[in-house]
């Protein structure tokens, strides 16, 4: 017999119940909650969960996220979520959450303990630091391995790489969004792209060590890459034959699960009306022969630079959410 394994990914945005403006949480919980319920997932891997305490002293709850899932079928299932720099409790902001039906049997978080930060001294800040500074992520990265039949593993990735945004950089901006020197952009868009092909270097290297234990390791990497097809970051994690000119390798590659989409359909963002493949499911060889085929979630998805600047409080989520479908042999 085969099972049907539905995995998932959906970057909520900024999914918080405490007072944000215009947004009212009902009215996303209304929206949001259906999107989840049409994924019919057994694995969700989620992004931009925010987490807040009760109290002064008190531990940092999911309130948010307990409220969009009350009365589903994903409320009481096993959840891993990441920790903040010190590892003692969650991020305020954008924490990832692997919710899971499948039994976890154990998990981490990976942020800089692959790849050191690089040191960086920038030379457009006012004033200009003395010496290198080091250029660490934003985000660590989210690992879960889950129970299969017949003693089998399943290794599951999610990922939030940088956005291609600037970093700050002191005395080179005058508000939000208005640099005062192209200089000074050039060299924070320079630092962002370091973030993010350091971190997309990073996850690599956890695909290598779990390659390392497990030659045929179940894998499957998700989230939010903040990166299309053909770009430095997904590059780095997939490692194309193409990219190594090494047949050796092949087993190595992971393979994105859009590209049995046609291309008129293949787009989780759509950016000042250009539809771009932002999220994604990566999956090793060894899964991909368990591959059936990936939804994209993507009729109602809105303009992510249009759209707010049009809409008051829209509870939205500019991310479509997807999900593959696997065919797992011999469960009963």
């Amino acid at each position: 017999m085969r099972h049907v394994l539905r995995i998932a990914t959906f970057n909520l945005e900024n999914l918080d119940d405490r007072p944000q403006g215009a947004i009212d949480f009902d009215d996303r919980v209304a929206v949001l909650r259906p999107q989840l319920l049409r994924l019919r997932a057994d694995v969700l891997c989620l992004q931009e969960i925010n987490a807040h305490p009760v109290s002064k002293s008190g531990p940092r709850l999911f309130s948010a996220l307990d409220r969009l899932l009350e009365g589903t079928g994903y409320e009481g299932w096993q959840r891993v979520t990441s920790l903040n720099r010190g590892g003692r409790h969650p991020a305020d902001k954008h924490n990832l959450i692997i919710i899971s039906r499948l039994p976890v049997l154990s998990h981490d978080q990976v942020w800089h303990d692959l790849v050191a930060p690089c040191n960086w001294r920038p030379t457009r800040p006012l004033p200009p630091p003395l010496t290198p500074e080091p250029v660490e992520w934003d985000r660590p990265i989210l690992h879960a391995v889950l129970q299969l039949p017949q003693d089998r593993r399943l290794h599951v990735v999610n990922v939030h790489l940088r956005a291609p945004r600037a970093v700050w950089l002191a005395g080179q901006k005058e508000r939000p969004g208005r640099w005062l020197s192209v200089g000074g952009w050039a060299e924070g868009f320079f630092l962002a792209s370091i973030k993010q092909a350091g971190q997309a270097l990073e996850v690599r290297l956890l695909v290598e060590r779990i390659l390392e234990d497990e030659p045929e390791a179940l894998i499957t990497v998700c989230g939010d890459f903040n990166a299309s097809d053909r770009e430095a970051a997904l590059r780095i994690i997939r490692g194309d034959e193409e990219d190594t000119g090494n047949g050796h390798l092949a087993m190595h590659m992971l393979v994105p699960a859009e590209r049995t989409l046609p291309e008129a359909v293949r787009f989780s963002v759509i950016h000042h009306g250009r539809p771009v493949m932002l999220d994604h499911i990566l999956m090793s060889r060894q899964l991909l022969g368990w591959y059936c085929g990936v939804e994209i979630h993507n009729e109602s998805l809105g303009d992510e630079l249009v759209s707010p600047a049009t809409i008051h409080g829209t509870p939205e989520s500019y991310h479509a959410p997807m999900v593959a479908e696997f065919a797992v042999p011999g469960a009963s």
